[in-house]
């Protein structure tokens, strides 16, 4: 369908309306999904701990021919896969038959040396007949690696003693995109691609970059981020068990040329300069009740730099340690204080320190008794006294100081929520000055981040998608040329960008790019608000990132309507459908709800948006089920016809609904709706009205989202910006006043003038002046109780509930106002301190709203229509007070913890002795 096609009239435009709605019905035509068995999955809690992996894991589908395994070995952990040598032979002449990927002497991106013979023999050795014929582990005893829901991937790996990978298994996984979107099908999909292919190679998902050796796997469409996730962590954690059992040696680089220098003369001096770093978690990082202190608190550095080693550890002990060090071996100190201890469980066991690592770039390097030495004190003036202190060596070739890398803290976090355990690692960056190497830091490049990835992989369509929001900005912003081009009976100047608009974004935003908003993106916020901010989480989508933050900025200066009513996927194809049906002969059967019915309905996804928000806060994956009342996931990422039978008969009911009244879901059910007309409350700039408006009903009868009641207020929560009652606004043949007005001048014979913005004919030079538009206050009154215009006032008035007449309530009245206001205030500083949960925290939140709310209803019902900074108020209704309650309480508590965090307040009062 052609974008001129949509502004011809009526009857031209059916026969091409009804050509159209295959394109328009074609993402609700795509293969459904499958059921989703790892999402969430239950697995056992032995195989973090358990020797026998296998006893619980199924080795055999990752490693085919595997006869027997052993108990798990070395470190990071993996066990022996063993087999008749004949199976294995056989697999390997299937390697070579389909391997897509180059052999291992193809080398790739990291050179993967040559197979260790003598370990080799030995293995084939051992037991007879069975031979060594590959490895098999746990992606989650290797790495950390989030996906999209912020919780890694578990994935079961295996590979043969080439270092070529013969399965890959998905164990769990937290993605809603797998639950409620794409099938989970398709990931495993994805994860075949890397069976035959070698560890060591460079695969890169998605379009493959011009570096030699590079090989390219498919992606997921709308679920870029799994996938690159995904590939992370099968490449990373096969490199780390290839490098570990000698299939591929450790990258070479070049070590510091330490300059001459004095050391530092005092502890604080190293900390500033940066040759001592510190570590740092806290006992609520782990999910564990705060604490005086920290759960671990570690200081580290380098000690082969002279100026390091002498301050560290004395001359006399530094000459020493070097004496003790063979060619390229290096040696790290950490002290530490806290709760916990850096030594871990497995060095009493087995003499393996499993709390902590190195990492640089894709490298590891773990440590085990021999590699320890004792540090009984630090030597350097002003360092503090530790419980626990020592000197770690590190003997393999492939680390050098001249560049940086990490100490990493390996710990188990304890979901406070499910009492849930999970794989977490803490990390600090050193990087030695460069004022103690000769020429100073060589010149690094630092591994491209995910989202970065991401970004620059779709650089192209993403400035495409957003030159479409900017546009259909500026054509909403420039809505007043297309009112006035419009009438009653020829709404083609409107109706045609805004049909345009819909296409695009059914098509474009939907069906291309999965851009459709969700409300389980919603939930992720309030958590990530409660709980943990990161910005790789929400950057690693780019599209749904524009989008949001879109329909932020837009909610606040013209409210929800012009994500709901233009640029909603669903809700365009929705509404596309209604008129489609309309055009094909349905549209004598189609109607709109009794007013009264639908005054009482509309608050359903209100409701919705409450009860999900709260099971988030309960359980955010059984929220994120619940979270399938939204259709247009199913919609624009799997379709429906071979789900569940109770799937498709919902997605039909809505369907076939939707051919009859416009936009039922919308107007019903969406809580994505809901929570945006939440905020709707603050838009700056509203629909213009006139004084006639107020018994005129004009309006009110054209508008088919019914949100114009009967005394021709606008509710801006329900107003989806179809801009008909603007349209009516200009018409001088539809506008009851401007009708009455233009017949007064035809009359008389007076000439017809341009409608001015205030909606009435521009006066005669020697005519009265109408009266102007009642834009926001009715009857330009200010309402008691409104600020005068003072700053004082103004902050009064929102931040405080009262006005003077408080004063003279009873004594109880006051005491029970007085004790809530300190209770919140105490509660919101113990959240933000960490010295409560955040549940807890919510619960004062809503307990004190709740109060506000009723107080202001009581005191000053009123709420501020425009610009905050404008000092327009109007009388507020029930839900009007409750929705600016909302928004503007957790806007104060977030700018609040923002301000605090900034200059540091949060830390000194976390140290007061009365909060603790």
């Amino acid at each position: 369908m052609t974008d001129r096609a949509l502004c011809r009239p009526r009857g031209d435009a059916l026969r091409r309306l009804l050509l159209a709605a295959p394109i328009v019905l074609l993402p609700w035509l795509l293969p459904a999904a499958a059921h989703a068995a790892a999402y969430e999955a239950p697995l056992p809690a032995q195989i973090s701990t358990d020797p026998d992996l296998c006893a619980y894991l199924p080795c055999k589908e990752v490693l085919p021919g595997a006869e027997r395994f052993s108990v798990r070995k070395g470190r990071p952990a993996y066990v022996e896969a063993y087999g008749k040598a004949g199976d294995r032979d056989e697999q390997d002449d299937e390697d070579r038959d389909g391997n897509a990927g180059p052999a291992p002497a193809a080398g790739g991106a990291h050179d993967p040396g040559e197979l260790n013979e003598e370990r080799k023999s030995a293995h084939e050795a051992d037991s007879g007949e069975q031979t060594l014929i590959g490895y098999v582990f746990l992606s989650t005893d290797i790495v950390d690696i989030p996906a999209y829901s912020g919780k890694p991937v578990v994935t079961l790996i295996g590979m043969d003693t080439r270092g070529i990978i013969t399965g890959v298994k998905i164990l769990k996984h937290s993605e809603p995109i797998l639950l409620v979107g794409i099938p989970e099908e398709e990931l495993t999909r994805f994860t075949r691609q890397y069976v035959g292919k070698f560890v060591g190679s460079k695969i890169e998902v998605g379009s493959v970059s011009k570096e030699e050796g590079t090989i390219g796997v498919d992606a997921i469409s709308g679920a870029t981020v799994t996938v690159i996730a995904e590939n992370q962590v099968i490449l990373r954690s096969g490199y780390e068990i290839a490098k570990q059992v000698g299939i591929i040696q450790a990258k070479v680089r070049p070590q510091p040329v330490f300059a001459e220098r004095e050391p530092a003369a005092s502890w604080a001096e190293m900390l500033k300069e940066g040759s001592v770093q510190r570590l740092t978690v806290e006992a609520t990082d782990l999910g564990l009740e705060k604490s005086d202190q920290p759960y671990i608190d570690m200081y580290f550095g380098y000690l082969n730099a002279p100026p390091v080693g002498r301050a560290i550890l004395g001359e006399e002990n530094y000459r020493r340690l070097m004496a003790g060090l063979k060619p390229n071996e290096q040696a790290i100190f950490i002290a530490a204080n806290g709760t916990g201890s850096f030594k871990g469980s497995g060095f009493v066991r087995g003499g393996i320190f499993d709390r902590i690592q190195v990492a640089q770039e894709i490298d590891t390097f773990t440590f085990r008794d021999l590699d320890y030495q004792n540090l009984y004190t630090v030597k350097v003036p002003g360092a503090p006294a530790f419980t626990e202190s020592g000197i770690f060596i590190i003997r393999r070739e492939g680390f050098s100081a001249a560049y940086p890398w990490s100490l990493v803290y390996l710990a188990n976090r304890v979901d406070p929520q499910t009492g849930e355990r999970s794989f977490a690692n803490f990390s600090s960056e050193y990087w030695l000055p460069g004022s103690y190497m000769q020429g100073g830091r060589p010149e690094y490049r630092r591994p491209t981040p995910t989202w970065v990835k991401v970004w620059k992989a779709r650089a192209w369509e993403l400035g495409g998608f957003a030159l479409i929001l900017l546009l259909t900005a500026l054509m909403y912003a420039n809505r007043d040329k297309l009112v006035r081009a419009s009438s009653r009976r020829d709404k083609t100047p409107l109706e045609g960008p805004k049909y345009l608009i819909w296409t695009v974004s059914v098509l474009l935003l939907g069906v291309y790019a999965m851009a459709q908003p969700s409300i389980t993106q919603v939930l992720t916020w309030f958590h990530s608000i409660v709980y943990e901010w990161k910005w790789e989480l929400f950057l690693s989508d780019p599209f749904i990132f524009i989008f949001w933050w879109f329909i932020i900025v837009t909610v606040f200066i013209w409210g929800r309507g012009l994500f709901c009513g233009w640029l909603c996927p669903y809700g365009a194809g929705s509404e596309m459908l209604h008129k489609i049906a309309g055009h094909a002969g349905l549209k004598k059967h189609q109607f709109s709800l009794p007013k009264r019915w639908h005054d009482r309905l509309k608050w359903t996804k209100y409701l919705v948006f409450a009860s999900l928000l709260g099971l988030s806060f309960y359980s955010m994956p059984l929220a994120e089920r619940y979270a399938e009342v939204e259709p247009f996931k199913s919609t624009f990422l799997v379709g429906v016809w071979t789900r569940s039978w109770p799937f498709v008969a919902y997605w039909l009911f809505l369907a076939v609904l939707s051919l009859f009244i416009e936009r039922p879901f919308c107007k019903y059910l969406c809580p994505l709706g809901a929570a945006l007309a939440v905020p709707s409350t603050f838009r700056f700039f509203g629909l213009r009205r006139k004084s006639e408006c107020t018994t005129c009903a004009a309006c009110a009868k054209g508008c088919t989202q019914l949100a114009i009641d009967s005394k021709g207020r606008i509710d801006r929560r329900e107003c989806l910006l179809c801009l008909d009652c603007m349209v009516l606004y200009y018409d001088a043949h539809s506008c009851p006043p401007l009708v009455k007005e233009r017949k007064a001048r035809e009359k008389q014979g007076l000439a017809l003038t341009h409608i001015a913005d205030s909606g009435y004919f521009e006066p005669l030079p020697t005519a009265p002046r109408p009266a102007p538009a009642m834009v926001f206050t009715p009857e330009g009154v200010r309402p008691a109780a409104a600020p005068s215009g003072r700053l004082s006032e103004e902050l009064w008035f929102h931040l405080f509930p009262w006005t003077a007449d408080f004063a003279h309530e009873i004594f109880a009245i006051r005491a029970i106002a007085a004790f809530l206001a300190v209770a919140v205030t105490t509660a919101w500083i113990l959240s933000a301190t960490q010295q409560i949960g955040p549940a807890v925290m919510l619960a004062w939140w809503i307990g004190w709203s709740v109060y506000e709310v009723m107080t202001r209803m009581h005191y000053k019902p009123l709420v501020k229509d425009g610009p905050w900074w404008g000092r327009n108020y109007r009388p507020g209704t029930w839900m009007d007070v409750t929705f600016y309650v909302a928004t503007k309480n957790l806007l104060i508590a977030a700018a609040l913890f923002l301000a605090l965090q900034a200059v540091g307040a949060l830390d000194i009062l976390s140290t007061l002795p009365w909060l603790n």
